[in-house]
């Protein structure tokens, strides 16, 4: 098999959250946006009935298909043709049961995967190749997926009442892969129904019995799966990506127009809870990585709402979804860096043609310009186009947005300031060059935000759009990851952000656990963002006042600079008190008062100076030796903490240290 099947989730960018990590913090606006603003009469009036539905061409199009740019044609038949007489592998009870017994996901999960990409693949090579010939393939793929029992993963057996272990047959529920999985399932029927009667008539009915049987079914008749968020208690990105898949299915392969309508009422309703629980701002708490499958996800479901009911359903003139979308493009750094914060990654190649579809809907030529530059460094059009876990619907809208994304100029225009209030993140950088100055990211909020980590107060800094000051994003997701154990996983601490670790106390987990008095400012020579962290901490830290300020200096004639000034009170000394800083940088200390960050890549010539009072700090650096393959992929083999630690036992002080940039030494 090719290494192309290989990759599959040794770790989820955007994925699960077992119930004990499910974020409860949230506030809902009455905006309800579909459903306030179409009636469910009017809805199932316009809506297309599954014949009707063609979002895109149908296998006998075979003009359509010739379109598709020649060398992903090849690329995808060669795929294919490498997956001939393929052995589908075997799902063993022992590995599922690996999750409940030691806690490990990803066994499982990458050979259910492997599955998943191989049928996707088997079903574009014959889309494209058209000759029948992997047709029994293929076959051989529906039949071993419709065989399993139960299309998610180990890591969400909370939704069904017998709880983890081995999944109850007679208990279908649907999380986010059931339903990804019944998505590609669909596409499938969609793109080869015909074809697929050629072996056995038996194989379209097998594929609606599944769907029936898994999908449509519980979806309609049940209200207390937790994404649905019908009574609200859990809101993230679930929500979206379940219903995206879940309506997919529905247009396809729902034919009692009765059970149609329903379902894309209740979609529209789930859908709305959603929306309503989201700051105006658009600001994702999830990141950039999980915008894909949140934002992402909603453009869609808003994209086959407004194509499955002949145009009725359109509210991309929404200023919040409008907002939503806008975020993807205010989070990106340069290269393949985007902010990350909490369990976002660093590194993110997020769907240039969903920002395309996006920006194009809005109106926001920035997106579309954003989008067109992403197809180009993602080499789209040349070759073989992913689908993350044999997301075909992906793949699909990719091959079909080729030619418009690419007429449009890849040169966009970078915000040089971003705040988004309601999420409390600041971005600003000193020029409008990805690859050029500094960037500085800043995050207040509060310790109960989706995929949370205890980092309120923390920051990142990139010069040349290459990382200095580092968040290190999650390892390797485990039963712990999501379990009442989460935060004694080290790299969820805020001593391994940076932030402080007052009197040996590190912040707390809960939405109390917040920044306070958070104000911003910009102008063309700076932009800051101040906040009082004291109640950051619990009671142990005791600190009365911690307030920190963050400012990123720029303009003509000076060399960008990042100052951080913490202001604090105790009201008792139990030991000195640590700044952390994280690092991926080789750190040097080459004087009291001054450590020298030099890049690891040889290549890039940016070196950034640390610099502090030396009478009020002493400086260490703890090399810490990553031995989780997610870390690892996306820090190296080790990364630094570096720990400035106060001196003596003053109960008040300001402290201050600065980021000078470029790489020389400081005046």
């Amino acid at each position: 098999m090719r290494p192309v099947f290989v990759f599959l989730v040794l770790v989820l960018t955007a994925s699960s959250l077992a119930q004990a990590q499910k974020s409860q913090h949230f506030t809902l606006t009455s905006r309800n946006l579909l459903t306030g603003s179409f009636d469910s009469v009017s809805v199932a009036t316009a809506l297309v009935s599954a014949n009707d539905w063609k979002p895109y061409p149908e296998l006998g199009d075979r003009t359509a298909w010739e379109a598709v740019p020649e060398l992903v044609r090849m690329a995808h038949v060669a795929e294919a043709e490498s997956l001939l007489g393929m052995s589908w592998p075997q799902l063993p009870a022992t590995v599922f049961l690996e999750f409940d017994r030691i806690g490990n996901r990803t066994n499982y999960q990458t050979l259910r995967n492997v599955r998943r990409r191989a049928l996707a693949t088997l079903v574009l090579g014959e889309v494209f190749d058209n000759r029948g010939r992997f047709l029994d393939d293929i076959v051989n793929g529906v039949w071993a997926i419709s065989e399993e029992t139960y299309w998610g993963v180990p890591a969400h057996l909370d939704l069904q009442s017998s709880g983890f272990g081995l999944p109850d047959v007679d208990e279908p529920t649907v999380d986010l892969f059931a339903a990804e999985t019944a998505s590609l399932m669909a596409w499938t029927l969609y793109l080869l129904g015909d074809r697929l009667d050629e072996v056995s008539p038996l194989v379209g009915r097998r594929i609606r019995v599944e769907l029936k049987r898994r999908i449509l079914d519980p979806n309609l008749e049940r209200d207390d799966f937790w994404w649905m968020a019908l009574e609200p208690s859990v809101i993230n990105n679930w929500t979206p990506w379940v219903n995206s898949n879940w309506l997919t299915t529905v247009l396809i392969a729902e034919d009692d127009p009765d059970r149609r309508s329903a379902a894309v009422d209740k979609i529209m309703r789930s859908v709305d809870v959603f929306l309503n629980s989201y700051p105006d701002d658009g600001g994702c708490d999830e990141g950039p990585g999980n915008w894909t499958r949140a934002g992402g996800a909603l453009l869609e479901v808003l994209e086959f709402l407004k194509n499955g009911t002949s145009g009725l359903i359109d509210i991309y003139d929404e200023p919040l979804v409008r907002e939503m979308g806008r975020y993807i493009l205010r989070g990106y750094i340069g290269g393949d860096y985007f902010i990350n914060f909490a369990d976002a990654r660093p590194k993110v190649t997020p769907p240039a043609a969903v920002i395309f579809r996006y920006g194009h809907r809005i109106g926001d030529s920035s997106m579309m310009e954003f989008a067109s530059f992403l197809g180009t460094r993602q080499k789209l059009g040349t070759g073989y186009i992913q689908g993350q876990f044999g997301h075909l619907g992906r793949q699909l809208m990719t091959m079909f947005e080729l030619d418009e994304m690419y007429a449009v100029d890849g040169v966009f225009s970078l915000p040089t300031d971003v705040w988004l209030p309601d999420t409390q993140i600041m971005t600003a950088r000193s020029s409008k060059l990805a690859d050029e100055g500094l960037f500085l990211a800043v995050k207040a909020g509060h310790n109960e935000e989706n995929h949370n980590h205890n980092d309120v107060g923390s920051f990142i800094i990139y010069a040349d759009g290459r990382p200095v000051i580092i968040d290190l994003g999650p390892a390797t997701y485990t039963r712990q990851t999501f379990s009442e154990d989460r935060y004694s996983i080290w790299n969820l601490q805020s001593g391994y952000h940076n932030v402080a670790t007052i009197n040996g106390t590190t912040q707390s987990f809960g939405a109390e656990y917040r920044a306070t008095d958070v104000a911003y400012a910009s102008s063309p020579d700076s932009a800051t963002i101040s906040m009082d962290l004291t109640a950051a901490y619990p009671a142990g830290a005791a600190v009365t006042r911690w307030k920190r300020r963050i400012t990123l200096f720029r303009g003509e004639g000076r060399s960008p600079e990042v100052s951080i000034t913490d202001d604090y009170a105790l009201s008792d000394w139990v030991e000195p008190t640590t700044l952390n800083l994280m690092t991926n940088r080789d750190a040097t200390i080459e004087e009291p008062g001054r450590i020298r960050l030099e890049d690891p890549d040889s290549s890039a010539s940016s070196v950034v100076y640390l610099t502090f009072d030396p009478d009020g700090l002493a400086a260490r650096l703890e090399l810490i030796q990553l031995d989780d393959f997610g870390l690892q992929r996306s820090w190296g083999d080790a990364v630094t903490r570096i720990i400035l630690e106060t001196r003596d036992g003053r109960l008040s002080d300001t402290i201050e240290m600065t980021f000078k940039f470029p790489g020389r030494d400081p005046d």
